[in-house]
């Protein structure tokens, strides 16, 4: 099931750079991500209401809250700079050098979560790197 929620994802984050690209024109980056922030905020809420979690949420412990901070930090972080390069760049230019990020996701679940180095894996994310680079330049 994983996968189809992955490639979900990849629809949605395709579909949200070229909304952005339209949504930021006329207006800074750092608006737009406010903008965007807002919209996220209520529907993430909305789902945990909807979907009666409220209680997990009073189990998080002190670790969760603060490494989930810290993601909120630097998915915070991420939207201002994609919102920024989106102001000038082309959206077919941003969007893959922004999908890098897979390229540093396996890098760091080697070094910091143990993950398994399988050769597929290190294949996958060098041709992700030279397919970015290539259409960065």
């Amino acid at each position: 099931m994983w996968k189809h929620y992955a490639l979900l994802s990849a629809f949605f984050a395709a579909l949200t750079a070229i909304l952005a690209k339209v949504g930021v024109r006329g207006v800074s980056g750092n608006v737009a991500t406010a903008v965007r922030t807002v919209v996220v905020l209520f529907l993430a809420w909305g789902i945990v209401l909807f979907g009666n979690q409220m209680k997990e949420v009073r189990e998080l412990s002190q670790a969760n809250l603060i490494f989930l901070a810290l993601s909120g930090i630097a998915t915070g972080l991420s939207w201002i700079f994609y919102f920024k390069a989106l102001e000038t760049g082309l959206v077919s230019k941003v969007a893959p050098l922004d999908k890098m990020s897979v390229v540093f996701v396996m890098l760091m679940s080697f070094l910091f979560l143990n993950e398994p180095m399988e050769w597929k894996t290190i294949a996958g994310g060098t041709l992700i790197f030279c397919g970015a680079l290539l259409l960065a330049l």
